[in-house]
């Protein structure tokens, strides 16, 4: 189960919910994002040939994030560049979801364990500006099977 939101014609996130199970490779991000995330299954036995990665020169305009919830309830806002509150979902331990493009804030609604994977270094308030978020009685959650791919 794979859920792709946009805005605007525009990725905001991805997210990978934890019963997502299909064999092979499955890369999730386009080939322009400063970040990619893929998923792998193998069955026992397969060889990854051993590589190294050669030095290649990137540039990285915009911090693209992946939260990985190990447990708990985790609400993500979604927000437009310019600010505007579009949406909400709700991830459970195992989801996992790459935030790509405008503005996300969030909250715990049982505690949590997440890891965050995302481009270094990291530049303090250089990285984000931040904003007054969406007050509760606003949020809409939006069920994942509407956008399921």
């Amino acid at each position: 189960m794979v859920e792709t939101i946009v805005n605007s014609n525009k990725i905001l996130a991805i997210i990978v919910r934890k019963d997502f199970n299909k064999t092979g490779i499955h890369f999730f991000t386009p080939n322009e994002f400063s970040q990619q995330l893929a998923y792998m299954k193998h069955p026992t036995g397969k060889i990854i040939e051993p590589h190294v990665h050669n030095p290649v020169v990137r540039e990285v305009q915009y911090t693209l994030e992946v939260l990985f919830l190990k447990r708990g309830k985790l609400r993500v806002d979604f927000y437009t560049e310019t600010k505007e509150y579009i949406e909400s979902r709700v991830l459970v331990g195992g989801d996992l979801i790459l935030l790509a493009t405008g503005g996300h804030g969030f909250e715990v609604l049982e505690e949590i364990e997440m890891y965050e994977v995302k481009q270094g270094p990291y530049a303090g308030d250089q990285d984000k500006t931040r904003f007054k978020g969406i007050d509760i009685g606003k949020i809409k959650i939006i069920d994942p099977s509407e956008n399921i791919i």
